[in-house]
């Protein structure tokens, strides 16, 4: 059998996709933060139980509704996101003029009680949702397995974040959005609604999370932990790509991803830990993130 630096390549490549599919989820996930923050400067805490809500708008769908996984595709988004609606408009409006401090402990406050309300609802152990049959089995490529559904993630997941890149940095819309964070009263001046603005562009990091969480929903068990256990990462991820770089935020989920699957193979202690390890280097040599500016 082939090697790869002594380890056996089915290992290896098995691996490698195991990475690709958590960075998968750590590039969308980051990518929403980096929306939010980006455009709005809300540390937003509560993404991780966002992420939550939409597998679990998934798992409704289906089993309450009769909606497969390609209906919760467009569903599960736009119903989170509207909750994000919700939240922005009746909840962290009332904050913009406060210290970020407030916003980080309101949305921290939203995800304990989200979470919360779930798991009293629902218990701890995951609920299994069904995976759509269009995406069953996979393909064999000689030096390893490659099952149908977690190559579509990956695909979808990269089609998400680069479309959402080109909305942001080079269409007309992008550009409103950036300079309402930079001079809010000049865009309001050329007839755009500011707050609503706002308001969706809020809306629309959720509904990123909640695709996520979609995504998600056919891999792991839909379970009221399932969004605390990857938003620290998450974090992390967001923190070395760049606070409030969206290229940052994909480029950076992604790599990191792929060096954490690896790490698995060469050293499986350090892959608990090497994506914090890296925040620490990243912070010490470039404080503001590797796509972050000053």
């Amino acid at each position: 059998m082939s090697e790869i630096f002594g380890i056996p390549i089915n290992a290896f490549m098995g691996q490698l996709l195991i990475g690709l599919i958590n960075g998968s989820f750590y590039a969308l996930l980051s990518l929403g933060l980096a929306v939010i923050f980006g455009l709005l400067n809300i540390i937003n805490f509560t993404h991780g139980a966002q992420y939550m809500m939409g597998a679990f708008a998934a798992y409704f769908l289906l089993n309450k509704l009769g909606m497969n996984y390609w209906w919760a595709l467009v569903v599960a988004p736009l119903a989170v996101g509207a909750t994000g609606v919700v939240i922005e408009r009746f909840m962290l409006s009332k904050l913009y003029k406060l210290d970020h401090l407030y916003g980080l402990l309101l949305t921290f406050g939203l995800a304990l009680i989200i979470e919360g309300v779930f798991r009293n609802e629902f218990g701890s152990a995951g609920l299994p949702y069904s995976m759509p049959s269009a995406l069953e089995g996979g393909h064999n490529l000689g030096f390893m397995f490659l099952p149908n559904y977690r190559a579509w993630v990956i695909g979808a997941s990269l089609v998400v974040c680069i479309g959402t890149w080109l909305l942001i940095e080079k269409t007309k819309l992008g550009a409103y959005l950036r300079a309402a964070t930079e001079n809010p009263k000049m865009v309001e001046a050329f007839g755009v609604n500011v707050p609503r603005m706002i308001t969706l562009t809020y809306g629309f990091g959720v509904g990123l999370a909640a695709l996520a969480g979609v995504f998600a929903a056919p891999i792991y068990q839909v379970s009221p932990q399932m969004g605390s256990s990857l938003i620290i990462v998450v974090f992390a991820v967001v923190v070395i790509g760049g606070m409030g770089s969206i290229l940052g935020a994909v480029i950076t989920g992604f790599g990191l991803g792929v060096i954490e699957g690896l790490t698995k193979v060469f050293y499986p202690e350090a892959s608990n830990t090497v994506i914090f390890v890296i925040m620490a280097i990243v912070l010490m040599i470039r404080p503001q993130g590797l796509f972050g500016q000053r």
